[in-house]
């Protein structure tokens, strides 16, 4: 299975911007799509940010406009730039990767926290 690793969170203030970089084991071209969550306490693993092997990329309603996925398949690596950051996008935040013939893999996530 495809190990995946987060990197990139810490603390930025409201208004802010970080880069969030997930690194795969293997190619990045074997996913079909790759994929950010993000979950706070008490509450369900949230959808990002997803983008296709095409590079089709799709958003929350939340995020749109503020935050970019993308994916570089040479460095084998997922990123998410968020810019504009609000408190409420503090949260631990998870990439994802999926292949029709692997199956999914998970990153142990990063933490984001904003301040007001």
């Amino acid at each position: 299975q495809v190990q995946l690793v987060e990197s990139g969170g810490g603390l930025a203030q409201a208004g802010g911007s970080l880069r969030l970089s997930c690194a795969a084991s293997g190619s990045t071209s074997v996913f079909d799509s790759m994929y950010w969550y993000r979950q706070t306490p008490g509450k369900q693993r949230e959808l990002v940010a997803t983008i296709t092997r095409s590079g089709t990329t799709g958003y929350a309603d939340s995020v749109k406009g503020r935050f970019t996925i993308s994916r570089d398949n040479a460095k084998s690596t997922l990123y998410l730039q968020m810019n504009s950051l609000r408190p409420e996008d503090t949260a631990v935040y998870f990439c994802r990767a999926y292949s029709s013939t692997r199956g999914d893999s998970w990153g142990q996530g990063t933490q984001v926290t904003v301040s007001s």
